[in-house]
Parts: structure tokens; sequence; C-alpha cells
């Protein structure tokens, strides 16, 4: 074996530098604790799922977190803290990684987490059978064997990883990737209670069936209505957890759910698009804006299904440059989001935005470089583009759609029908290439460019528009075996502006109408990944 040396990162989470404030609600000085703990918010739709290694959405990740704990966790400014994992060892070359897991871990049936259930939980990813909308995630962690047991040329018992014992696991990666602890906080990697789901099925998850490791556990779940999380006892810092239940409510209006929040009936929603400046007017304590590591793009449909028109990328770089984001995020969201000409936002860790042509020219330029690249491919008034344009069913999603497909009609005379489905449809019919045109939007899995690049290389999973480029592709790879990978990011993201498989249109501000009562949220964490047990209500 070769030697193994703790890195700084590792050396700060040993287990002689833990402190019990690390891992609690750290009540702020002055304040008093409410007598209800109940910690009420709002989302769109209903999550896709609360097994760690199926959910594919934010929402179902942020109710996952409660549930169950990774061994890596962050804390407020997104910084890594230990989880079931007290601390982690790395070679020179970071390329094997060992996690020494913490004794007093349980799952609420009472049992041990050991590292047996991350091997299972892991190996359950990458299974084929699993069927995981994020199981090239195992790929792309570098674990050795991912890629071969994906094809279905291995055996899932070839990944990896061992449990050398209960509480040490061993990871082998077929790259160098100092930054694979951040990846661990991804709930994908998060252990799975393999005699649960051998008994139940898919139905484990069912509020009497489920058993899992995190603060909190799952007691009710009306789908497309509500769900409810309480203190799990057997949570191994439960004493300081001071949050009693998190009831998370499906509202799909978001007029509604304002409505509802200034009503009493919420602590936490989403402000609706154009209304931030009014409402931060009214209740400036409770009106937030600040960055989240996300981009809202749209997705050309590059595969074989998609339309004829899009294989020419002057006719994709001409609807990119005719969208005057200034409207969209001014106009319409108001908000603070910011106008994005690429595809990775500012907010990424060590990630310096590139200058991409298209982003230097003036909105006249670019709407007459528009016309004229149009023309070219042969679309214009006697031949006028068309296409169908799909998004998830929002009030927001709608305004920005119109808002887009009049820019167009009015600057290049392309005629659009607009369509939106319901979450659970739209991802299937995005994900099986049933579109023309389709809205995506990616938060990063965890803080490092290549959580949004690798979305676009051929084997992503979520690459939903099929686009395939052989440069970006060896970039990304080669990038993984870098100290410093910038010059490939910022060619990635110039083959990117070039090729325009998306259409980049904002990067994320979070905009929330937020009870003041409700201490903690870690608004400087750009991913956002929020813990209820973290949280707390003051009188």
């Amino acid at each position: 074996m070769k030697k193994f040396t703790t890195t700084l990162a590792a050396g700060l989470l040993g287990a002689t530098f833990l402190t019990s404030a690390a891992f609690s609600a750290t009540v702020q000085a002055g304040d008093t604790l409410a007598v209800d703990q109940t910690f009420t918010y709002r989302i769109l739709d209903e999550f896709s799922s609360v097994d760690p290694q199926i959910v594919e959405d934010v929402d179902g990740a942020d109710v996952v977190r409660d549930l169950f704990e990774g061994l890596m966790n962050q804390d407020a400014d997104g910084n890594l803290i230990p989880g079931v994992a007290t601390g982690f060892t790395t070679n020179d070359e970071k390329n094997v990684y060992i996690f020494t897991l913490r004794k007093d871990a349980k799952w609420s049936n009472g049992e041990p987490v050991t590292a047996n259930d991350f091997v299972y939980a892991w190996r359950r990813l990458v299974d084929p059978a699993t069927a995981s909308p994020y199981s090239w995630f195992g790929e792309l962690m570098s674990i050795e064997g991912a890629g071969p047991i994906l094809a279905g040329e291995a055996a899932i018992d070839t990944l990896g990883l061992t449990a050398v014992d209960d509480y040490t696991l061993e990871v082998r990666l077929t790259a160098s990737l100092p930054y694979f602890p951040l990846m661990t906080t991804h709930s994908s990697t998060f252990p799975a209670p393999q005699a649960v789901i051998e008994e139940f099925g898919d139905q484990w998850t069912k509020p009497e069936n489920i058993v899992s490791n995190g603060a909190y556990v799952l007691t009710e779940h009306i789908p497309s209505e509500r769900s409810v999380r309480e203190r799990n006892p057997m949570y191994w810092n439960n004493d300081e957890t001071i949050i009693e239940k998190v009831v998370t409510l499906v509202i799909n209006d978001d007029n509604t759910a304002l409505t509802r929040y200034l009503a009493g009936e919420l602590d936490r929603t989403e402000i609706p698009s154009g209304q931030y400046p009014r409402l931060a007017e009214e209740y400036p304590e409770q009106a937030l804006s600040f960055p989240k590591l996300c981009s809202y793009y749209y997705s050309f449909n590059l595969s074989e299904n998609g339309p004829e028109s899009f294989k020419d990328v002057r006719v994709r770089q001409a609807l990119s440059y005719a969208l005057d984001r200034s409207i969209i995020t001014d106009k319409v969201l108001q908000g603070g989001q910011f106008q994005a000409y690429t595809f990775t936002p500012g907010a990424t860790a060590g990630f310096e935005v590139p200058s991409v042509p298209y982003a230097e020219m003036t909105q006249e330029e670019r709407d007459a470089a528009a016309v004229q690249l149009l023309n070219d491919a042969g679309y214009g008034a006697d031949n006028p583009l068309s296409f169908n344009m799909l998004y998830n069913t929002s009030d927001g999603h709608k305004k920005i759609a119109i808002a887009m497909s009049q820019m167009w009609k009015q600057k290049l005379g392309v005629e659009i029908e607009l369509a939106n489905q319901e979450w659970k449809t739209f991802l299937e019919t995005r994900g099986n290439q049933d579109f023309e045109l389709a809205r995506g939007a990616w938060c990063g899995d965890y803080n490092e460019a290549s959580t949004f690049l690798d979305l676009l290389t051929s084997q992503s999973g979520y690459n939903d528009g099929k686009f395939a480029n052989e440069e970006i592709d060896a970039l990304m790879q080669e990038a993984k075996t870098l100290t410093d990978a910038t010059a490939n990011y910022t060619r990635v993201e110039e083959i990117l502006a070039e090729e325009m498989p998306i259409i980049p249109i904002y990067h994320y501000t979070a905009v929330y109408m937020l009870n003041d009562k409700v201490k903690n949220w870690p608004i400087q964490n750009v991913e956002q990944n929020w813990y209820s047990r973290d949280l707390y209500i003051a009188e």
C-alpha cells in the first residue's frame, strides 16, 4: 500500500478537532426558542423520490439530506464537515481515499451504520438493474470499475470500494481526484439499508417501511400534497437538534404559495417572478436574494429524434444571440439573477467566467448577427423557422418561455408552439428526447466547475439533448488528472459558445420569503445544501 497522508481538509476533520457546535443548531445570543419547533415550507412539484439512489431533483435531495446522512456534510458556508465519516485520508496521487466512520451512527431501527451500508448503496447506484437516474455519477466520481458495470460488462462487486472493517471504507479511483470528498455530500452517495430494501422492494420508502440514518424520519407522505419528517431519536447527534418537525407542502402556484406564506401558513416559499422588489421593500427582513450554484438554460434536441433545423449550428447561434437576457433577469424575474452566456456560474469555487465572443457584443450586434445567421441557414419570411418549446408547469417558467418566444417572433419571425407538462411527465419526455427545445436547469452536485461541464459530455446521463463533442470529452477527461484545470474548463466553455448545444439564460439567485424567526439559514452556501437539524425557530 502506498504511503497515505492526511490532507489539510482531513486534518481539520479529524476526531480531535470535533466539537458539538459544529454539528448542532447553534442558538444565537439573545434568542429564546419558540415553543413550537415546526418548520413548514413549500415546494412547486412532488419530489421524484426519497430513495437516495433514485432521487433526481433538488427538492427531493433536500428531503433526503434530512432523512439520510452521507460520509460528509457541509457547514453554513459550504465547507466540508464530518457526517457518518469523522474524516478521511488519501495518498499522494489522490486516487485512493480511506474514510473512518463514527461508531455511534445508527439507523432509525437502532442497527449500526457500517461501511458495508455504503458499499451496498454505491453498488446499487451503478447497478443497471436499479435504473438510477444518477447512475452516471458513479463513473463521474472516477470510482474504479464504475464504467464497465454501467455498460453491463462487469459484476457490481468489482466496484472499487471495500469495507476494510465495519468502520473503515476504502475507495479506489481511476484518476487523481482532489475534489472527490466534495462529491460525497451528494444524495446519491448516501447509505441504503439493504435488509429493508430487500424486504419491501420499491415500497421501502413508504413511511411505515422506511429506515433511515439522518436526523429525521419520514412519518407522513401524501404524494403531490404533503410530507412530514420528525426527529430521529437514533441519530447520533439528536441531542443537539432543535427543529422537531419539518412539513413540506406541494403548492403548484407561486402566487397561492405567497398568499399562504403571508397568512402565516408557511415559513419559506419562493418569491414569484417580478415581485422581489416590492416584497423586499415591504418585508426587508424576510425577502432574500443571494447567489445560488445553478444555471437556467434551454436544450436543443440534437439526437436523431431532433428537428433537422437544429442540426445547423447557425440556427442554434441565432436563437441564442437574439435573446436579450437583461429583459428576462431585470424585467421578468427581478430577483437579482445574473445574465448567462456560459454554462458555469461565476459563483462556482475557483472558476473565473471566461470571455466568450458573443457575450462581448452589444445586444444590437447580437440581434444583427442573429438575423444574418438565420438567413444564411435558409430561414426567413418565405421559410420561417418553427419548433416546439417545452417547459415544466410553473408560472415563472411560462413567463420566461413567453418572453423568449416573443423576442424570437419579433426579431427573427420564428413560429413557436409552447407546451408545458407536470414535473414527472416532463422529466420522462425530456429524458426520452421526445422534444425539440426544452427547458433545463442544473444545480451543482458539488462546488467545482466539472459538475456543470461534465453534463455536456457525451456519456452524461443528463445530457438530454445528446450533444456530442470529442474535444469536450477529452478535455473533461484530462481535467480529472490536472491540479489546475482552468484552461480546460475555459476551452470547454468556448466550444459551447461556438457550438451552442444549449442556450444559457441566467445564473440563479435563491429568491425566498423566509420567516425571520427561522434562524441559521445557510445563505453563504451557494449550493444551498441545507439541513433542518441546523435550524431553529426563535420566539
